[in-house]
């Protein structure tokens, strides 16, 4: 009888060991499973998007302009103009579009693609093309831009997104387009400056948002940015593995259930020793003339 205490004190004991890490990496199972967690790396991408429009050397008197072209999988595609972020779409079918607004002069035109991680992929081909603000002269236009060309949010939960203007004369005014079908957000801004833009979309999906604001002189600055509202977990999802965005956390999670195959061969092994122990004991016990128990 001592001999099976000790052995269901010591399967006990390496059970608990086993299991504790178990429960202390997983603060958030959102998986509905119990498990370890691990993140997996992966390549970033190895082919890029392509600028198919505008063609190269054309002159633009008017914005926004179209940038349209083909597009690897279903990565995200920022556009550049002279190396500053200009918008982003999401690549649909195999090719993007998105409007822009250009600088005053020359402007080299990069698409690139970014997957989940937010690893980059190679560059595009770059189209040179020139904007010609005939109304203003010398007079700085306003333009926009973002930390952020994609943002994530939950259905019913406010998104907010920083955004930055610059140039331009004040006052301003703002449009926002969030592209679910609710009307367009519209407010005055001052000054030029970090601002926030804010908005609860009802259903998930993937929306187009188009950001547009206009100086006192009426020069006019474009952005187009990617929400994504995310949807509930499907069956499917609550399995072994699930894939993680983030904002900005980034990896595939991973369950790992090798602690649990483990540790029943260990208890078993351990229950058969601890039994063979409490034999040889009854034995030494009856050989020396004592009461086995």
């Amino acid at each position: 009888m001592r001999g099976l205490k000790v052995a269901l004190l010591i399967g006990l004991g390496i059970t608990a060991f086993l299991a504790a890490p178990v429960y202390a990496q997983v603060e958030n199972p959102q998986s509905g499973s119990v498990g370890m967690q691990g993140t997996i790396s992966q390549p970033p991408p190895a082919r890029g998007a392509t600028i198919s429009v505008p063609g190269n050397g054309q002159t633009f008197r008017a914005i926004p302009t179209t940038i349209s072209g083909l597009c690897p999988g279903d990565l995200l595609v920022k556009v550049f103009k002279n190396n500053v972020f200009a918008g982003s779409a999401q690549c649909k079918n195999g090719s993007y579009s998105l409007l822009i607004d250009l600088f005053n002069g020359q402007n080299d035109l990069v698409a690139r693609v970014y997957d989940a991680l937010d690893q980059a992929g190679p560059d595009s081909n770059t189209v040179t093309v020139t904007f010609v603000d005939e109304g203003r002269g010398t007079t700085s236009r306003p333009t926009l831009t973002s930390n952020f060309a994609k943002r994530g949010t939950n259905p019913k939960q406010e998104l907010t997104w920083p955004i930055v203007l610059s140039g331009g004369s004040g006052p301003y005014a703002l449009s926002v387009d969030w592209g679910d079908g609710s009307a367009a957000d519209l407010r005055s801004l001052g000054f030029p400056g970090p601002f926030d833009i804010k908005h609860t979309y009802e259903a998930s999906g993937v929306y187009n948002v188009v950001v547009k604001v206009t100086d006192r002189d009426g020069g006019s600055a474009f952005l187009q940015l990617v929400a994504v509202v995310n949807g509930p977990l499907s069956q499917d999802q609550q399995g072994g593995s699930s894939e993680q965005d983030s904002g900005n956390g980034k990896g595939k999670t991973v369950i790992l259930w090798q602690p649990a195959a483990v540790a029943i061969p260990l208890l078993v092994a351990t229950f058969w020793l601890g039994r063979k122990y409490e034999l040889k004991y009854i034995k030494k016990k009856i050989e020396n003339g004592d009461r086995p128990f």
